[in-house]
């Protein structure tokens, strides 16, 4: 599977979910479960490069102030979510994270920004496959600290200073 058919699977998922962040999960399951277990593993190596791209501080910062606070747990899963967005909105943010207020459409806190269950779809297609765990993916680690320079999520003038698209569109 190539870069390009990842992106479509997450692009035709998300629109036949019509963006419900869990329903597209589900949905990508189906998909990959119909797929062979090796493309189901590209699948995943895919997914986990590009998490471990958004692993950055400047994109905590813009999911703080989307979503009103972001804890350790609450980034994970907006990368997650960030990637079911496609590859303009990912990649839009990887470049400039303020880039979100555009790239957006709507936003609801209550359902936005939590792709928990994205992360988990390919493993969850592989074992429905095969009946085991999917093996490790043989790529490089995570980095143990986001990438960047840290920022004081707490300081909202340094944010809105930071992200004067997102303060104004989100927390204006």
């Amino acid at each position: 599977m190539d870069e390009t058919e990842f992106w479509e699977l997450v692009d035709d998922a998300r629109e036949a979910s019509e963006g419900d962040p869990e329903e597209q999960a589900d949905l990508l399951v189906d998909r990959l479960a119909q797929l062979d277990p090796d493309s189901v593993l590209d699948f995943a190596r895919h997914f986990e490069s590009r998490y471990n791209r958004a692993y950055r501080w400047d994109l905590w910062g813009a999911a703080w102030v989307l979503l009103d606070g972001a804890s350790d747990d609450a980034f994970d899963f907006f990368r997650c979510w960030l990637i079911g967005q496609g590859r303009e909105v990912f990649e839009g943010a990887v470049h400039d994270p303020d880039a979100l207020a555009d790239l957006l459409g709507e936003f609801d806190e209550e359902i936005d920004g939590d792709g928990e269950e994205l992360g988990y779809a390919a493993d969850e297609a592989y074992e429905q496959l095969t009946g085991v765990v999917a093996p490790d993916l043989a790529i490089a680690p995570p980095p143990p600290e986001p990438e960047g320079t840290p920022l004081d999520f707490e300081n909202e003038g340094l944010l809105a200073e930071r992200y004067p698209r997102l303060w104004e569109r989100f927390r204006g």
